[in-house]
């Protein structure tokens, strides 16, 4: 044992340079994995992050005015209370949109416990300053301006700067400016649901209240888990006919909890393929060091080191590199991460508070730890077999012979250094495959990742060809005002209204009566909706239908099927003829044309009516242009996109494609040195036969540049399948239904070809020019 450490001892001396290119490329690629892991804890916990960011209450208790809500400070595990806030109901109005808010009294400094956290424009400030992220004075000054939660702003399409116009308790319109837009760890607004936030001044809410106020008190609990009994306690300490509402903890986060389990499924396929990636690049830097120390192995053996004692040797060594650099990467995330600026230094500040924190921080280390390990032992069981005779390494033909195309090129005047090129980059087809497709694994991971990013791009640029034609949804406030026919003529009056299609919805019993289905009528049968069909045909005839995903998974059907269920005590059967992308309700959607829904019910009104835009106009303009038209008759509300919901993902796939990138870059310098190394002898004879250092460095450049080459087509190619079949699968688990996966533009996968190649050209031009200058009697030493 002692001569084995005093040899890799030595040996570390000897190649410094080589053992500290291991370390690094295994504390960046562990660096990496780490600093993706952060993303994607940030981008699939979004509540959590919230919740921790903004030090939220686990309980928020809305009260009756005059309610003692002091004594909450005293219950056992409650340890911090956010609030009482005076609190006023209103609705809010903006573009033609129409939402339910709770208006909130805030203080000029937002509080410690329950602190919104801005994302858009600035808090709220006071009316005598004037400032605040811009310059505002007068009808702008603070005293008339709202922050609204993000989802009330999504919903109205407020900006920073819009102003809203507003209706308090006793019906008086207020006309008030949002100053920023903020975030909450409390339910989201959906419309029909519940109201959703806004903060305002105390000030602004005695103007628009009057007196008519209640109360909203968070409570902070020391331990979770508490939440059912403190909701108790506190019921009882304020009396339940003081409390009008609880909301808990649980209740936003599984509001939240869909978007979780969408992204973490898709970033737990990528990190998984990343980590196997990185594995598998630190274990090729490692097992090309084994194969340039064959002529020290066979002095070793020869000096009379049994295989065993080569093999730990080796095992030993490059363990403890890889131990060191995996070290070096995990500490310098856990202390420098938070430091990193933008996106992903705020990610590695909020990961340590998120869920799965600690495991991922010890799993990807020591995950990538066993492979490495695993990948070594190979290496240093083979180095254990070499035979203790040097020269016949020599004695061995370095590749195969000239082949007769190739021979053909050179007699065409083909330029030497590209064939020599050809032959270097592909010399014999196991270690040709075995080169292209290490490679190609972190290139076909970046292609998966593109996929999921052009189809995120497809829903906003595409809905139509998403399952989402209609990109607004108009209801009739008065039922009693105009009639249908007139409504319509109103709406598809309005510039920009390709087209009106008017429909209803039902709650149906599906067979057995085991649960209900959403039944949608949409669009007559002179004018269909212009459904998504992706499998069967759309509606054509009279009880014909077209589902979801969700439903033919929840009935056990194929399309073809005939669906018998029940809609409010009468049944309702229907042919199924197609299959549609369907975004809501989890996919557990049948939609039929509203003359079939009449047959059932003749006197069947339309509940609402899914205007279809003409392309490229914009949804908050026309809906202004309707609000106008109409007055104040409609509730206009823009088509869930389920792309918002995913929009984080997009950071964490860009980062994706860096870590991925760095990965394939790593794999690339060890396939080069590897090739230069191994090709060292053929300088002689490239030498004898005239060609000039000028033409062997390129042909080292054309090497890298062709194996590049191959390995970003294959990439490219198994990326688009498998992404294609995973962005499907995921849609299909989670009822949306298969068809929504799109391949990137080819111009794009050009550019990551070409990037590719561009990358392995530039990376091979040091050790071409320094394999270029060596002489000689340098390459024939490593002949023997």
């Amino acid at each position: 044992m002692r001569a084995t450490v005093r040899w890799a001892h030595a040996d570390f001396r000897a190649h410094r340079g080589e053992a500290l290119f291991v370390v690094l490329a295994s504390a960046g690629i562990i660096a990496s994995l780490l600093l993706a892991g952060a993303l994607f804890s940030y981008a699939a916990n979004p509540w959590q992050r919230i919740f921790n960011q903004s030090h939220g209450a686990h309980i928020w208790l809305h009260t009756r005015a005059g309610a003692d809500t002091d004594a909450l400070a005293g219950l056992d595990g409650v340890a911090e209370l956010a609030g009482p806030y005076r609190t006023t109901a209103t609705t809010v109005e903006s573009h033609g949109a129409r939402a339910g808010v709770t208006l909130r009294a805030a203080a000029v400094d937002p509080p410690e416990t329950a602190r919104p956290l801005v994302t858009a424009g600035g808090w709220l400030t006071r009316p005598d300053t004037g400032t605040g992220t811009g310059t505002r004075t007068g009808a702008d000054s603070a005293a008339g301006s709202v922050v609204l939660e993000a989802s009330v702003a999504r919903a109205l399409w407020a900006e920073p700067g819009d102003t809203v116009r507003l209706t308090g308790p006793d019906g008086a319109p207020h006309a008030l400016r949002v100053s920023g837009i903020a975030e909450a760890a409390e339910p989201r607004y959906h419309p029909g649901g519940g109201p959703g936030i806004g903060w305002v001044l105390d000030a602004t809410l005695d103007e628009i209240a009057h007196g008519d106020t209640g109360q909203s008190v968070g409570l902070r609990l020391a331990d979770p888990d508490d939440t059912d009994f403190t909701v108790q306690r506190a019921v009882t300490v304020l009396g339940a006919d003081r409390v009008a509402r609880v909301t808990k903890w649980q209740q936003a986060r599984a509001e939240a909890g869909g978007d979780d389990r969408l992204l973490g499924q898709v970033f737990a396929v990528f990190g998984l393929g990343a980590l196997v990636a990185a594995a598998l690049a630190a274990a090729g830097a490692i097992g090309a060091r084994v194969r340039g120390q064959l002529r020290d192995i066979a002095i070793l053996k020869a000096v009379g080191f049994t295989p065993g004692q080569v093999t730990r040797g080796f095992l030993v060594q490059h363990l403890a590199f890889a131990l060191l650099g995996v070290t070096l990467g995990t500490a310098a995330i856990a202390l420098l991460g938070a430091r990193i600026p933008g996106r992903i230094g705020e990610a590695a500040a909020v990961w340590q508070d998120l869920p799965g924190h600690t495991g991922l921080m010890i799993g990807v280390p020591c995950g990538a730890l066993l492979l490495i390990a695993a990948a070594t032992s190979l290496s240093a069981w083979r180095a254990g077999r070499v035979p203790p005779v040097p020269v016949a390494r020599a004695a061995l033909p370095s590749a195969a012979p000239m082949t007769a195309l190739g021979r053909r090129a050179l007699g065409l005047r083909v330029p030497p250094a590209l064939v020599l090129g050809w032959r270097a980059a592909f010399p014999r087809r196991g270690r040709t495959l075995a080169s292209v497709a290490r490679l190609a694994l972190p290139l076909a991971l970046i292609t998966v990742a593109l996929v999921a990013w052009s189809t995120l791009d497809q829903f906003r640029d595409s809905p139509a060809r998403m399952g989402l034609p209609a990109a607004l949804t108009v209801r009739a406030e008065q039922p009693g005002g105009a009639s249908d026919a007139d409504l319509e003529r109103t709406l598809a009056a309005v510039p920009d209204v390709a087209a009106v299609h008017p429909g209803a919805e039902v709650a149906a019993l599906v067979p057995g009566q085991t649960g209900t289905i959403t039944l949608r009528g949409l669009g007559t049968a002179g004018s269909p909706y212009p459904s998504e069909v992706v499998e069967g045909r759309a509606v054509e005839g009279p009880d014909e239908a077209v589902a979801g995903q969700g439903l033919l998974d929840l009935l056990g059907v194929r399309v073809g099927a005939w669906v018998r269920m029940t809609v409010e005590g009468r049944p309702q059967i229907l042919h199924l003829v197609g299959r549609t992308i369907e975004t809501e309700s989890g996919g557990r959607v049948i939609t039929t044309t509203l003359d079939a829904l009449r047959e059932r019910d003749p006197g069947l009104r339309p509940d609402f009516h899914a205007l279809v835009l003409r392309k490229g106009a914009d949804p908050r303009a026309v809906s202004a242009a309707l609000a106008t038209a109409a007055g104040a008759a409609l509730e206009i509300r823009e088509t869930p996109d389920p792309a918002d919901r995913l929009e984080p993902a997009r950071a964490v796939i860009a980062a994706l494609i860096g870590v991925l990138a760095l990965i394939g870059l790593t794999e690339l310098l060890t396939l080069i040195s590897t090739g230069v190394r191994d090709r060292g002898r053929d300088l002689l004879a490239l030498r004898a036969i005239g060609l000039t250092p000028r033409q062997i460095g390129a042909m080292i450049v054309t090497a890298a540049g062709l194996t590049a080459l191959a390995s970003a087509g294959l990439g490219m190619v198994l990326g688009a399948l498998t992404g294609s079949r995973l962005v499907d699968a995921q849609g299909a688990s989670s009822g949306i239904g298969a068809g929504i996966a799109r391949i990137p533009p080819v111009p794009v996968l050009s550019v990551v070809v070409a990037a590719a190649v561009l990358g392995a050209v530039l990376a091979a031009l040091v050790p071409a020019t320094r394999t270029a200058r060596r002489r000689p009697a340098d390459s024939l030493s490593e002949t023997l």
